[in-house]
């Protein structure tokens, strides 16, 4: 079922370039939003071997329906860098070259990110090795902080504080919100909102991935939570129908107080904002916090033709010339045994996204896509209607039973992680 929902209304044509045609060129697909830094990975590399890599950019949008196709249809790239949420299925599927032993000889395999090694695994193999980190924070801005009375150096740590914040920034003005989401982004909610239900003890998943938790009273009351900013008045308008364009978007004008977002973030605010802000983990209902640990996973393709040149350059990505790389770009190291000596000295606000890295999860899920990232799927739209129609019961009895519904259907036969 998983592979019909993914191929279905099919592309049919690829990407741009296919599999590498002779062992001197090692083809590497991701998605066009890595384009800041995967060519620069790509130049190091190349500058230091006679096997070359050639990189592929595929729309964001496109890349699961593309990579997926490519497998099936044996014109696979070489290496696929992939959001590590989409490693379950993929693994399940047969389509990524088995890579255990591999992983297992890495002298520094107990360093790299643990959500990223979890994800990788299916049926206790593994698929891909962690490639790049990403975890998600609260933003806020420290000027309209002061502006409000509040001290910068001291963000909220629960949701009442939060909520008092945001109703303070808004009193700035008309114009001037405390919080903003983007409410009608699957993917955005569960980057940024499945934190506050973790950091309070509750899972949206059971372990396994074989039953939906979306009726826990821990995300009942990250719903309420977020009602209350909503109802409020301190939400900006667009929140409700937002795709994840405004939020990033309205943060950066600083007219907003607080957002839930992520360490790419924080690049595009450096070079693009004159926004004074700092970072804070995402809080539970009475305290504590947790993150999102997403970002990439980078695998051998099974039907590749350069076997040998795609296992020794997923290696090198995970090895420090690479990493430094992507720290120097803003992109979080998934080893942490690398991140005092290249990441955290470059901001001082890395150190917080390097101790998400660690302490942050990730659902693991065959059906991710049609459970939390899906525009149209339960997550999302329990979300959107319990926050902006007030309903909270209904919208997570509803998002029960339709989120339950899929994974049942899930080919996956025995659970999630592939075990017998």
């Amino acid at each position: 079922m998983t592979s019909v929902l993914l191929l279905a209304g099919g592309c049919g044509t690829g990407a741009q370039s296919s599999a590498s045609a002779t062992d001197a060129t090692i083809s590497l697909w991701t998605r066009d939003t890595q384009k800041e830094f995967i060519n620069l990975v790509a130049d190091a590399w190349n500058e230091s071997h006679d096997t070359k890599v050639e990189v592929t950019l595929v729309p964001a949008a496109d890349f699961i329906q593309k990579l997926a196709t490519s497998a099936t249809s044996g014109n696979a790239p070489d290496v696929a860098s992939i959001d590590l949420v989409y490693l379950p299925y993929f693994a399940s599927t047969g389509t990524l070259e088995d890579i255990t032993e591999l992983a297992d000889d890495l002298p520094y395999k107990d360093s790299l990110s643990p959500s990223h090694r979890a994800l990788a695994t299916y049926n206790e193999r593994t698929y891909a090795l962690p490639f790049s980190g990403e975890a998600s924070v609260l933003i806020y801005n420290k000027s309209l902080f002061k502006a409000a009375g509040l001290d910068p150096e001291k963000p909220p740590k629960n949701y009442a504080e939060i909520i008092s914040a945001a109703n303070k920034i808004s009193d700035l003005g008309p114009d001037i919100h405390g919080f903003a989401i983007a409410g009608q982004c699957g993917g955005c909610n569960v980057f940024e909102f499945t934190p506050h239900v973790w950091a309070s003890g509750g899972e949206v998943l059971s372990e396994d991935g074989s039953q939906a938790r979306f009726d826990s009273q821990e995300v009942t009351d990250a719903l309420t939570f977020y009602r209350r900013l909503y109802t409020d008045g301190t939400m900006p308008a667009q929140s409700r129908t937002d795709n994840g364009t405004h939020q990033p978007a309205v943060f950066q004008t600083g007219r907003v107080g607080m957002v839930p977002l992520g360490a790419f973030y924080t690049q595009v605010l450096k070079q693009d904002s004159d926004v004074d802000f700092g970072v804070a983990p995402l809080p539970g209902k009475n305290g504590g916090w947790s993150s999102f640990a997403g970002g990439d996973e980078i695998a051998v393709m099974k039907n590749g033709e350069n076997k040998k040149g795609a296992r020794d350059f997923v290696t090198w990505a995970t090895g420090e010339q690479a990493q430094k790389v992507l720290a120097d770009n803003s992109i979080t190291p998934v080893r942490n045994d690398l991140t005092d000596e290249i990441y955290v000295p470059l901001d001082p606000r890395n150190k917080l996204f390097a101790e998400a890295m660690e302490k942050g999860r990730t659902p693991y899920s065959t059906v991710e896509h049609q459970l939390f990232n899906d525009p149209n799927g339960p997550w999302i739209q329990m979300i959107n209607k319990a926050v902006f129609g007030g309903d909270i019961a209904a919208a997570q009895k509803e998002g029960q039973e339709a989120a339950q519904a899929i994974i049942d259907r899930a080919p996956q036969g025995t659970n999630a992680r592939g075990n017998r």
